[in-house]
């Protein structure tokens, strides 16, 4: 463990400094090694359908770990919830939850519309962490922080004034549709005013020959890359499709995503309504200026536009091909699964997951709630089989770690602020910070492959071992150290339950155990927990405060932890 910065600092430090250390390492091996990360693999095999796990009442573990990977952390009401319901009933439930109040109406609410905040950054963390730590809706947001991922807006990417509120419009259409329609919810982000500014759409003009200007490609590109088909045509289970030649198929040329651009020209802000003060044209879906609109034919995906088509008309064609692609639901499926459940999917898993994208059982295509119950309710991930397998689970994301650890104790923030500041610092903080990807391919690649590791040998993947290094690992443990002791700003944690069983280190470390990791810890990470927290007298007020920040610390940085399965 890294010393302490101040002489009081180390005077509430944990006693047991070998456990530290071996705390610490064990999570440096795990980041450099992989050791004990989501591996798997798939195959070519067709998809054959397998039905959702028969249980009828789940064990609190059984229960807990399904929270985890529906949403954020699991509570004791949570897991009564989920036991008392089964796990189908329960998310039909929260699916059926009315959305809470957005990131845009909190920013307004809170008065950053005032012309003193038009170009910081800090209210879009303030507006996330709340909207991640301080509202009901949580599946929903688990749900979007998954697709901020895949259909990425980074604020560090907008030099544009009120960008913070341009931020909260764009989460905000990620939370709105994230159980609606896929079709829907790629026009929406196709027509935010973020993502026009982010990936250049906004402002793009059709051809001039006599200038040599032509449209900008950037979104054309990345649409396809990134948000809907892939590089490769895939099969139904998410393999590659082999031409003659034995070698991937690309699903497009540098021919389509030029034909493609021309849809994406004329669209800019629309300010109808807007004022210096209510912003509209940050959050109104972009609007279409045909003076500026390519309108020649345009050709892409076996897809034509003809000439002379309307720009709202030509859009529309445009996303029915990229949305009736068959790549779309192994392609969005599968990253649904490694940011929810497990990194390496069978390709069984991914058939299934397609199939309910294909078809939600009423003829319908695209829709999210049928790829969520797919992804979660999945035998392979409710299964307690694959908690013995070690090609199973995935890296907790370093944000996710910290929205868990304060939905599990109450975080609350009196003031209603969340004032958490960005959190992207590698070596102080947690190497991540929500709607702050440095680039438009996400903090990681879904394909990424630690390089000469266990996990590269047998050709499996774990995207978050790639912002994963030994000075994250440190900041991070250094980090936490503090926050699960003394919180965030005004945000801190209750422990009322936790608090009471402090004199009872097997009840404690038993409880944390369930509600961190759903009864994960090995019997030897549990033993040397407990031993270090009796080590730590707890007869003074600042002695049971370290226990039980200790208690909660020592859990957070084990691999059992860090690995969620």
């Amino acid at each position: 463990m890294l010393e302490a910065d101040t002489e009081s600092e180390r005077a509430d430090s944990i006693p047991d400094a070998r456990l530290l250390g071996a705390a610490a390492l064990s999570a440096v091996a795990l980041a450099a090694c992989g050791g004990g990360a989501a591996t798997g693999g798939g195959s070519n095999t067709p998809a054959t359908p397998t039905p959702t796990p028969t249980v009828v009442k789940p064990t609190a573990a059984q229960a807990s770990r399904m929270l985890m990977q529906a949403q954020f952390a699991a509570t004791d009401a949570d897991i009564t919830a989920v036991q008392n319901q089964g796990y189908s009933a329960w998310l039909d439930t929260q699916l059926a939850a009315p959305a809470a109040q957005t990131g845009w109406d909190w920013l307004m609410a809170n008065g950053y519309n005032d012309v003193s905040f038009i170009s910081q950054t800090q209210p879009m963390d303030y507006m996330i962490w709340k909207q991640l730590m301080g509202t009901p809706d949580q599946v929903r947001k688990r749900v979007a922080l998954a697709l901020s991922e895949i259909m990425v807006v980074s604020v560090l990417g907008l030099p544009v004034n009120w960008r913070s509120f341009a931020m909260a419009a764009y989460w905000d259409t990620l939370a709105a549709n994230a159980f609606g329609n896929f079709r829907t919810l790629l026009e929406a982000v196709t027509l935010s005013p973020a993502m026009g500014y982010y990936l250049n759409t906004l402002g793009n003009q059709k051809a001039v020959a006599a200038t040599g200007r032509v449209p900008d490609e950037n979104y054309a590109r990345e649409v396809l890359q990134l948000f809907t088909i892939g590089l490769y045509e895939l099969n139904a289970d998410g393999s590659n499709k082999l031409g003659s030649n034995g070698q991937p198929i690309e699903t497009y040329t540098q021919a389509d995503i030029t034909n493609l651009a021309r849809v994406f020209t004329g669209w800019n802000v629309d300010n109808t309504g807007s004022t210096a003060t209510n912003l509209l044209n940050v959050k109104q879906p972009m609007a279409n200026n045909a003076a500026l609109h390519e309108t020649g034919v345009s050709t892409f995906l076996g897809t034509t536009v003809p000439a002379g088509t309307t720009a709202v008309e030509a859009l529309r064609i445009a996303l029915d091909a990229m949305f009736n692609h068959a790549n779309v639901g192994p392609f969005i499926g599968k990253q649904l699964i490694q940011r929810l459940v497990t990194s390496n999917p069978t390709a069984a898993y991914i058939g299934r997951v397609t199939a309910a994208f294909n078809n939600n059982g009423a003829g319908v295509r695209g829709d999210m709630k049928a790829v969520i119950k797919a992804v979660l309710l999945d035998d392979e991930a409710r299964n307690d089989a694959t908690l013995a397998r070690s090609d199973f689970g995935r890296i907790r994301e370093p944000m996710v770690r910290l929205v868990q650890w304060a939905r599990t104790f109450n975080v609350t923030s009196p003031s209603d602020q969340y004032r958490i500041a960005d959190t992207s610092s590698e070596s102080t903080r947690l190497g991540q910070s929500p709607l702050r990807a440095a680039t438009v391919f996400n903090f990681f690649r879904p394909g990424f492959v630690p390089p000469n590791s266990a996990l590269a040998t047998s050709g499996q993947v774990s995207p978050e071992l790639q912002i994963t290094s030994e000075v994250t690992v440190a900041g991070y443990i250094n980090y936490m150290q503090t926050v699960v002791k003394a919180g965030l700003a005004d945000a801190v944690p209750a422990y009322t339950t936790e608090r009471a069983l402090l004199s009872d280190t097997t009840a404690l470390v038993d409880r944390l155990n369930l509600l961190l990791t759903a009864n994960q810890l090995s019997a030897a990470t549990t033993a040397a927990i407990r031993t270090a927290l009796a080590a730590i007298a707890i007869t003074t007020t600042t002695g049971q405060d370290n226990r039980m920040a200790a208690a909660v610390w020592l859990v957070m940085c084990t691999p059992e932890y860090l690995v969620q399965k």
